[in-house]
Order: C-alpha cells, then sequence, then structure tokens
C-alpha cells in the first residue's frame, strides 16, 4: 500500500509494508520526498529509532530507474 501527498514544495510518497500472511518481518514504512532538483528517502532505523535519509539527484533517481531494468554490467547514461 502507498499514499501520495502534495505538499508545498514537495510530492510526499510513503510506501506501507503489508505482510500479507507471509513469514516475514514488517519493515517500516518508507517515505519518499520529491523536490524540483532531489528525491529524498527516509526510513526509520528500528534499532536507534532514528530516521536514515539518503538523498538523490534527478541524475541519480534516472540511473537508478535504469538500473532496475537492466542486466549486470557497467552503464552510463546519456546525458539528455
Amino acid at each position: 500500500m502507498f499514499t501520495i501527498e502534495h505538499d508545498f514544495d514537495a510530492t510526499v510518497i510513503t510506501l506501507i509494508d503489508e505482510a500479507g500472511g507471509e513469514d516475514r518481518p514488517l519493515f517500516e514504512d518508507v517515505t519518499i520526498l520529491a523536490f524540483d532538483d532531489r528525491i529524498i528517502l527516509e526510513q526509520e532505523d528500528p534499532e536507534s529509532d532514528e530516521v536514515v535519509r539518503v538523498a538523490l539527484s534527478m541524475r541519480q533517481l534516472d540511473e537508478l530507474r535504469a538500473a532496475l531494468n537492466l542486466p549486470e554490467g557497467n552503464y552510463r547514461l546519456e546525458p539528455r
């Protein structure tokens, strides 16, 4: 399940883990903050109770999107 909210300067997407009867523990929610120039991923660390943040440039996001659909190897995207 996920939610999408539009704030003043960002779109906020929250990914909510649902076990669905599977034999695995639930993971903490992941919050994605999408700004014009960057994406920030946030997730609470259950061991420290601190929020861990990772910031990606839009270029890194493009590369991640491409990497999810490519086989193993080294790649460089051509600039747009």
